[in-house]
C-alpha cells in the first residue's frame, strides 16, 4: 500500500522538495513548499501556527499537525444487499473508468456487481460503460441516449434485488444543459432509487480530478448542495503535483476521501488512509 501512495504523491514531493533549496526545514522554506503541492494559503496559515514556536520544523511536529486535516466522522455503511452507490462528478474526471475500477476491486473481495448506465445525456457515455461491463465481465442496465435516466436506475436495482447482486454502480451525467436540469435529473434518481429499494442509494460519492486541485471543491460543494454527498474518490493523483489539496478538500468538505486513483491500471485505485499519506508526504520532502 505505501508502494501506491509513494507513486500516487511522487510529483507532488518533488514539487515540494524543488522549493526548499536548504538542507534543513523551517516555517519559511515550508510554507514556499506547501503552497507549491497546491495547499491553500488559508490552511499554510493554519499549519504554521499549530507547529511549535521553534523555527526549524521537526518530522514529528508536522505530521502530527497535517493529520488533523483528516478527522472526519466515518459513519458505518448499512450492512445491506444489494448496496447502491450513486457516482457523481463532471465529465472528465475520470468517473466511468473510477466506477469499472470500482467494480473490479468488489469482484477481487468476491462481490457481484452490476452496472447502471445513467448517464443518458452524454453521447458516448452509455457504449464507454458498455465496453467497460465486457471488460470487466460485469452485467449492465443500460438504454438509449436521451431515456429517462431514473427509469434505467430503477430497472438496475431492481435487477440487482432479483438476482442477489451484492453491489449497484449507477454512473450518473455529469453535465446537462444548466445547473437546474442537471439537479432536477440527480435528484430524481435518488427519489427513484429509493422507490426501487427504500433508503437507497446507500452512499453517493463524487469523484473529483486531481490534477484541478483546490477548484476541485467548488465542484463538490455544487454536487452536496444537489444530493447530499457520503464520500470522495479523487483520481489522477500521479500525474500532478497538487496532491496538496487533499488537505482543502477534506476540511472545507468534511467528508471522508475513500479511494485514489494513482494510475490508468484496473488495479490503480486503492482506499485512502490518511495516515499513509501524510507519513508519505512528510517522508519524503525529509528524504
Amino acid at each position: 500500500m505505501f508502494n501506491f501512495f509513494k507513486k500516487g504523491f511522487n510529483k507532488t514531493i518533488e514539487a515540494m522538495k524543488s522549493a526548499n533549496s536548504s538542507n534543513k526545514i523551517t516555517k519559511e522554506n515550508l510554507e514556499e513548499m506547501l503552497l507549491e503541492a497546491d495547499v491553500s494559503y488559508e490552511i499554510v496559515e493554519e499549519i504554521l501556527y499549530y507547529l511549535p514556536p521553534q523555527n526549524e520544523v521537526k518530522k514529528d511536529d508536522l505530521k502530527r499537525v497535517l493529520k488533523t486535516y483528516f478527522m472526519y466522522e466515518n459513519k458505518p455503511l448499512p450492512q445491506v444487499s444489494p448496496f447502491v452507490e450513486l457516482i457523481l462528478g463532471v465529465n472528465g474526471a475520470g468517473k466511468t473508468t473510477t466506477v469499472a475500477k470500482l467494480a473490479n476491486l468488489y469482484k477481487k473481495n468476491n462481490q457481484s456487481v452490476i452496472f447502471g448506465a445513467c448517464d443518458t445525456f452524454r453521447a458516448g457515455a452509455i457504449e464507454q460503460l458498455r465496453r467497460w461491463s465486457q471488460k470487466v465481465e460485469i452485467p449492465i442496465i443500460a438504454t438509449e441516449q436521451g431515456h429517462d435516466p431514473a427509469a434505467v436506475a430503477f430497472d438496475t436495482v431492481s435487477s440487482a434485488i432479483a438476482k442477489k447482486i451484492d453491489r449497484v454502480l449507477i454512473d450518473t451525467a455529469g453535465r446537462l444543459q444548466n445547473q437546474k436540469n442537471l439537479a432536477n435529473e440527480l435528484e430524481k434518481i435518488v427519489r427513484i432509487c429509493d422507490r426501487a429499494m427504500p433508503n437507497s442509494p446507500h452512499r453517493k460519492i463524487i469523484v473529483l480530478d486531481g490534477t484541478q486541485g483546490n477548484n476541485s471543491v467548488i465542484q463538490a460543494k455544487a454536487f452536496n448542495e444537489i444530493v447530499k454527498l457520503d464520500g470522495i474518490i479523487i483520481t489522477k493523483l500521479d500525474g500532478t503535483p497538487k496532491g496538496g489539496a487533499l488537505f482543502g478538500i477534506a476540511r472545507d468538505l468534511e467528508l471522508p476521501i475513500l479511494y485514489i486513483g494513482v494510475g490508468e491500471n484496473m488495479d490503480d485505485l486503492v482506499e485512502f488512509r490518511a495516515d499513509e499519506f501524510v507519513d508519505t508526504l512528510v517522508e519524503g520532502i525529509y528524504a
